[in-house]
């Protein structure tokens, strides 16, 4: 099999299903007998590969973690219970106190969050720089440097940064390169070939088939020598390259017991089976939009990679051969405009998600960052002026009469 598309759909199961069912079925189970006293022992000291307790492992799980293996070319897969999840999860792994990470101001605010308070109060620092200056970003690396930490395309300031220029830093420093493609996810973007160590991204978006479910993934892509990494130098002497995933799997999500629900499995199990068409169809819809929007005279500031205009259109359209997201942003005259026009909306929700079958819109001044002080948003690239779209599948005629009677009664 070589397409994307079939990939995503056919993925072996590892045991034989009794029934000879089509999908995976859902193993609800908390605990998982062994035959003997021997055969336990030996798979809670991982001499045996086996099933024993749905904290660490469970057949639904290892099922779709198997399918995201499967099209993505990963050596290994961990899925946990959100995006959020899969971020603290790894940072937990491969940094300690003292450590750092070198990133941008221009990410989520969710995540600016988990790395400017939550993390930081462990002991981890946080590093931010311009990581569309391949010059600025080296200089910013340094001996306590354990990982380069981007997304693809920022959410919402839609910044998208040269990831192959970034590899060869994170290469040349012995770190890791880790990129959040929540917004680009496999299909989009070919992790692998730009030469992305770490690949993570919220399943609950695009993979989910329709915000049916949270679960969040990490990739590991097998090209980074975990000896490189003092918290992982240990395990990497035993396990070789797949020693992230041991720790992934054993101390970090058993001890913190962030794994995905079997159901949520399941679900995005079958989600993963038509995400080559939605996302076809939801980057054209953006793409669309975003031209339409382009003709509104009360629309200003529309910013979307895939419009040829773009600052980041030609690296865009490098990375991102199939389509550069479904996120696009505009900007209205004030904050006042920008609540009035979203309460005139009457098909498109106003709600947080992304990549939702539906088209969602949200002001994110006042909602992802509205804990952050004028000046933070500043530096984040987030004004109050700031209108964050998520284009679904609907018909695009009836997304444009929703977006023009909004504009025009606002």
């Amino acid at each position: 099999m070589s397409g994307f598309a079939t990939k995503s759909i056919h993925a072996k199961f590892l045991k034989k299903d009794a029934h000879n069912a089509l999908h995976m079925p859902v193993y609800d189970s908390v605990a998982f007998a062994a035959d003997t006293a021997e055969e336990l022992e030996a798979s809670f000291r991982g001499h045996k590969l086996a099933h024993t307790y749905s904290r660490i492992s469970n057949p639904t799980v290892e099922h779709f973690e198997q399918k995201i293996k499967n099209f993505s070319g990963a050596r290994g897969v961990t899925a946990v219970s959100s995006g959020m999840a899969a971020l603290t999860a790894l940072f937990l792994a491969i940094a300690g106190q003292g450590d750092n990470i070198v990133t941008t101001r221009h990410i989520f605010g969710n995540t600016y969050s988990l790395f400017s308070a939550t993390l930081k109060q462990w002991g981890l620092e946080t590093v931010y720089t311009d990581l569309t200056d391949l010059r600025q970003t080296e200089n910013a690396v340094n001996e306590k440097t354990r990982a380069i930490f981007l997304e693809t395309i920022t959410n919402p300031q839609l910044e998208v940064a040269d990831v192959a220029g970034l590899a060869k830093i994170a290469q040349k420093k012995k770190i890791l390169l880790i990129a959040d493609t929540t917004l680009t996810p496999p299909y989009l973007f070919d992790a692998k070939k730009f030469g992305v160590h770490l690949e993570i991204l919220s399943s609950t978006k695009y993979i989910s088939g329709g915000a049916t479910s949270l679960g969040g993934l990490i990739l590991d892509y097998g090209a980074y020598d975990y000896r490189n990494n003092p918290h992982l130098a240990k395990q990497a002497a035993k396990f070789g390259p797949y020693a992230l995933l041991q720790v992934l799997k054993t101390r970090v999500c058993r001890d913190l017991g962030n794994i995905l629900s079997p159901h949520n499995a399941y679900l995005q199990s079958l989600g993963l089976e038509t995400l080559v068409l939605r996302a076809q169809l939801s980057c054209a819809n953006t793409l669309k939009l975003a031209e339409f929007l382009r003709t509104r005279p009360q629309a200003r500031q529309v910013n979307y990679p895939g419009l040829p205009d773009a600052p980041s259109f030609a690296l865009a359209q490098k990375q991102f051969p199939h389509g550069a997201g479904a996120l696009l942003t505009f900007e209205l005259s004030s904050r006042e405009k920008c609540f009035q026009f979203l309460n005139r909306l009457r098909l498109i929700r106003r709600a947080t998600n992304l990549n939702d079958n539906k088209t969602l819109i949200i002001h994110p001044a006042s909602t992802i960052f509205s804990e952050y002080s004028a000046e933070q948003k500043a530096a984040m690239g987030v004004p109050e002026t700031l209108i964050r779209l998520a284009a679904g599948i609907e018909d695009l005629a009836d997304l444009q009469e929703d977006l023009q009677q909004a504009l025009e009664a606002a």
